[in-house]
C-alpha cells in the first residue's frame, strides 16, 4: 500500500511481542487442561459466565469492522453509522427474552442445529454452508484485511499480504490448541485493551483540536446527526429496519458470534451476558464514532477513509503508549479472527462431519476441527487483500450483508413464531435468499448494471429490508400450500409467551443480576443516547 508509514520505537514492538507471545502461551496451557469432548473443544464445556461471555461477544463483533471501520466510515459519513451499534443493543434485548431460551433448551452446538431441530436436515445444511462461506470471506478475510493494512504500514518489511498470513498464522496457533476456552479468555483480555486504547485516542483527539465543540466545526451537516433523511445515500431513516435486520444476523444467527451464548452455563448467565454485549456496545460512539470525526479535522485528505484510525493512533499517542494502542488494535483483530476460526470448525465437525460418522472418537473430531480452523484461515489469508477493491471496509460489511442475510432472518424469524412452518418453506426461503441476493449484491453494488439499465434507486438497507418480508412470504407460503404433521418437540423450540412474561415481571435473586433490571437500564440507556444524537 502506498499510504504514510507509522513507526514504532523499540520499547512499542517489545509490547506487542510480549502481547503476542502472552496469547499464544496462554493457547498452549489451555489445550493442555482441557478435555478431551469435542464440547470442550467447541463450546468451553457449556461452562462460561455472564462476565467472560459479554466481553467475548463484545471483542469478537468489535475487529475488522470496528476500530479501522467504524472510524473509517465515521470519517466519511458521520455519526449515522452509529446506527449499526444501537440497534445491537435492542438486538441483545431481544435475544435474551426471546430467542435464547430456545437456543438453550435445545442444548445445540451450531445455530444450523437449531434450524434441523426446528425444520429438517435441509434447513441445517443449508444454512451451514452459507454461514461457512459468509464468515470466511466476509468476517475472517475482512478482519485479515484491516490488520494487514494497518501492520504493512507500520512495518516497512511486510505487505499487505504477508501481514495478513502473519497474523492468521498467530490466530490460528492459540485458536487450532486451545478451542473456544482459550478464545473467550483472551477475547476479555483484548475487549478491555480495545476499550482503553480507543478511549485514549478520544481524549487524546480531543486535546489536539481544542475541545468538544471543534469535532463539528466545518464538517458537513449531515454527518452531525443520527437518523438522516429518505434521500441520504448513506442510511436514510427508512432503512434502520434493515439496518437491525443485520444486527439480528449477526448477534443472534451468525454462529461466528452466537457460539458463546451457546456455551453459557444456564439460561441466566446466557441472558445478562448478551445484555452485557450491549452495554459495552454503547459507549462506542466516544471509543469508534467520535475520533473518526476528530481524524476528520485533522486530517482531511486520507487516501482511505480506513486509515484514520492508524493515523490517530501513531501521531497522537507517546512512545510506549502507541505500542499499547497497537496491541489493541491487533487484538480486536485477532478477536475476530478466532472467534470466526472457532465457528467454522464447529460448523463444519458438528454440521457435517459428526452427522456422517457417528462412530468417530471425540479426540478425531477435534482434530478435524483443527484443521479445518487451519484450512480457512490459509484461505481467508490469501482472499483478504482483494477486499481493498471495495472502497471502505466497512461499505464491503454492510452491503454484502444486506443482500444475503435477510432471508436466514426471515427463516428464523418464523420459525420461532409460527408453529405449523414446515422445512419446505425454510429451506426454499435459504435457498432463494442465495440464489437471488447474491446477483443482486453483484448487479447492483459492485458492476452498476442495476443502474446502467433505469432500475429505480434503492438503498441496499431498503434492499435487506424487501428481501426480508418477501422471504416471510414465500416461508409462509410454501409451508401452507405443503401442509404437514408437526414435527415432536416444536413446541419447545417456539416462542413462548409465558416464558417472555416471566422475564418481564420477575426481578430475580440477587437483584442485581436480574435480567429484567439489565433489560430495563439497557433499553432506557440505548433511548437517550438515541435521542441525545438525533
Amino acid at each position: 500500500m502506498g499510504e504514510a508509514q507509522f513507526d514504532l520505537h523499540l520499547i512499542d514492538y517489545l509490547i506487542v511481542l510480549a502481547y503476542f507471545i502472552g496469547i499464544v502461551a496462554h493457547g498452549l496451557y489451555v489445550s493442555r487442561k482441557r478435555g478431551g469432548e469435542s464440547d470442550d473443544y467447541f463450546l468451553a464445556g457449556r461452562n462460561l459466565g455472564w462476565f467472560v461471555i459479554g466481553f467475548s461477544l463484545f471483542a469478537s463483533n468489535m475487529s475488522g469492522s470496528s476500530f479501522v471501520g467504524l472510524m473509517g466510515g465515521a470519517y466519511e459519513n458521520g455519526i449515522a453509522i452509529y446506527n449499526y451499534e444501537w440497534t445491537a443493543a435492542i438486538v441483545l434485548i431481544l435475544f435474551a427474552i426471546f430467542i435464547l431460551p430456545s437456543y438453550l433448551r435445545a442444548r445445540i452446538a451450531t445455530t444450523p442445529e437449531f434450524l434441523e431441530m426446528r425444520f429438517d436436515v435441509r434447513s441445517r445444511k443449508a444454512y451451514s454452508i452459507f454461514t461457512i462461506l459468509a464468515v470466511m470471506l466476509i468476517d475472517v478475510a475482512g478482519a485479515l484485511y484491516a490488520g494487514g493494512l494497518v501492520i504493512s504500514n507500520t512495518f516497512g518489511f511486510l505487505n499487505i499480504w504477508t501481514a495478513a498470513a502473519v497474523l492468521a498464522l498467530i490466530a490460528g496457533i492459540y485458536t487450532v490448541m486451545g478451542g473456544l476456552a482459550a478464545v473467550v479468555v483472551t477475547d476479555t483480555v483484548q475487549s478491555i485493551l480495545l476499550i482503553l486504547g480507543g478511549l485514549l485516542i478520544f481524549v487524546l483527539g480531543l486535546q489536539e483540536i481544542g475541545g468538544w465543540s471543534e469535532i463539528w466545526t466545518g464538517v458537513d451537516e449531515t454527518k452531525h446527526h443520527l437518523i438522516l433523511p429518505m434521500e441520504n445515500d448513506f442510511t436514510p431513516w427508512h432503512g434502520l429496519w434493515g439496518v437491525t435486520l443485520l444486527s439480528f444476523y449477526l448477534w443472534t444467527m451468525n454462529q461466528f458470534v452466537a457460539q458463546r451464548t451457546l456455551a453459557a452455563k444456564d439460561l441466566k448467565n446466557g441472558r445478562i451476558g448478551a445484555l452485557f454485549a450491549g452495554f459495552l456496545k454503547l459507549p462506542n460512539i466516544f471509543i469508534m464514532i467520535i475520533p473518526g470525526l476528530i481524524a476528520l479535522q485533522l486530517y482531511p485528505d486520507l487516501e482511505t477513509p480506513d486509515l484514520a484510525f492508524p493515523k490517530l493512533a501513531f501521531e497522537l499517542t507517546p512512545i510506549g503508549i502507541r505500542g499499547l494502542v497497537m496491541a489493541a488494535l491487533i487484538a480486536a483483530i485477532m478477536s475476530s479472527v478466532d472467534s470466526a476460526a472457532t465457528a467454522l470448525a464447529s460448523l463444519v465437525v458438528k454440521d457435517f462431519v459428526q452427522p456422517m460418522r457417528p462412530n468417530y472418537s471425540e479426540k478425531r473430531l477435534v482434530i478435524i476441527g483443527q484443521i479445518a480452523t487451519g484450512c480457512f484461515l490459509i484461505f481467508a489469508a490469501v482472499y483478504a487483500p482483494f477486499i481493498g477493491s471495495f472502497g471502505t471496509l466497512f461499505g464491503y460489511f454492510q452491503s454484502s450483508l444486506s443482500y444475503i442475510v435477510p432471508t436466514i432472518v426471515a427463516t428464523y424469524m418464523v420459525g420461532l413464531a409460527v408453529s405449523w412452518a414446515n422445512g419446505n418453506g425454510a429451506f426454499w426461503t435459504i435457498v432463494f435468499g442465495v440464489v437471488v441476493g447474491i446477483p443482486l449484491f453483484i448487479l447492483k453494488e459492485i458492476t452498476g448494471v442495476w443502474e446502467a439499465a433505469g432500475l429505480p434507486a434503492i438503498h441496499y438497507t431498503v434492499m435487506g429490508t424487501i428481501l426480508f418480508f418477501v422471504g416471510i412470504a414465500l416461508n409462509l407460503g410454501i409451508s401452507a400450500m405443503t401442509r404437514q404433521p408437526r414435527k415432536e418437540g416444536v413446541e419447545e423450540l417456539v416462542w413462548s409467551s409465558s416464558e417472555a412474561w416471566e422475564m418481564l415481571t420477575t426481578v430475580g435473586s440477587p437483584a442485581y443480576l436480574s435480567p429484567l433490571l439489565w433489560g430495563g437500564v439497557l433499553f432506557a440507556a440505548t433511548t437517550g443516547i438515541v435521542v441525545w444524537l438525533w
